[in-house]
């Protein structure tokens, strides 16, 4: 569902992202950790079509998102570490300018509308102005916007920014369940106990490059320590004394 093929991104003499190849299948939850500056929010920015590589091909769901962008984007569903919405409209009317952007027929955005306000229980505020929100009413809004299109994939930048604990586990109840049904989710996040308790795979990001790609289990294995945490395993992979290793 998504491939990233040999891809590099350059600006001017700096290497943002550094021959990155990774292939994540339909189904898996993908969680992509690295301290700041290692590449990830580039990265994140290439798969949804916001930068195009400078060398290399990204795909999701098999359509290029530089030669298809158009085709490419109908299948992805985006969630970017700061919500944006527009003042002035209400939570119903930004769904409502979503779905129309997707070209949603009316009976099916109606419906759809519908479901996802009950699903991120925004009821009791779709109707007030977004400028009256708070972090986290807008980022639930957001959510429910990313899925009104039905996406195969849901990229995610930092998902839990602003959700207080009610909304955390909404979200997480519907990252399981989507991912069951057939969804790809692709998330960078710096909270590692979420990415230890929700991802099929991770990916550890240091200086442009994947330094790790895999399980948890696996990358105790290759550090070879049995009962570390994943933020222990983290800290020591991504420490300055490991990225000087050869």
């Amino acid at each position: 569902m998504i491939e990233f093929d040999h891809v590099t991104r350059t600006y001017g003499p700096k290497t943002a992202v550094a021959d990155v190849s990774l292939a994540i299948p339909r189904g898996e939850l993908f969680a992509l950790l690295g301290p700041n500056g290692a590449g990830k929010t580039t990265t994140i920015r290439m798969l949804v079509g916001l930068l195009r590589p400078s060398r290399g091909t990204v795909r999701v769901s098999g359509f290029d998102m530089v030669k298809d962008p158009r085709n490419a984007h109908l299948h992805i569903g985006y969630v970017p570490d700061e919500p944006c919405l527009y003042d002035k409209l209400t939570g119903r009317e930004f769904l409502w300018f979503i779905a129309d952007m997707f070209g949603l027929p009316r009976h099916l955005a109606t419906q759809r509308i519908a479901t996802e306000i009950d699903h991120f229980e925004l009821s009791e505020f779709a109707d007030d102005l977004a400028e009256s929100y708070s972090l986290g009413m807008k980022q639930r809004l957001v959510f429910a916007a990313s899925l009104l299109h039905d996406p195969d994939v849901l990229v995610l930048d930092e998902p839990m920014v602003g959700l207080d604990p009610r909304s955390v586990r909404i979200v997480k109840d519907l990252l399981r369940a989507r991912t069951q049904e057939g969804m790809t989710v692709f998330m960078s996040t710096h909270t590692l106990a979420m990415a230890e308790e929700m991802a099929d795979r991770v990916g550890i990001m240091v200086r442009g490059q994947l330094r790790f790609l895999g399980t948890v289990s696996e990358l105790r294995e290759q550090m070879a320590l049995e009962t570390t945490s994943l933020e222990q395993l983290y800290l020591e992979l991504t420490s300055p004394r490991s990225q000087k290793a050869p």
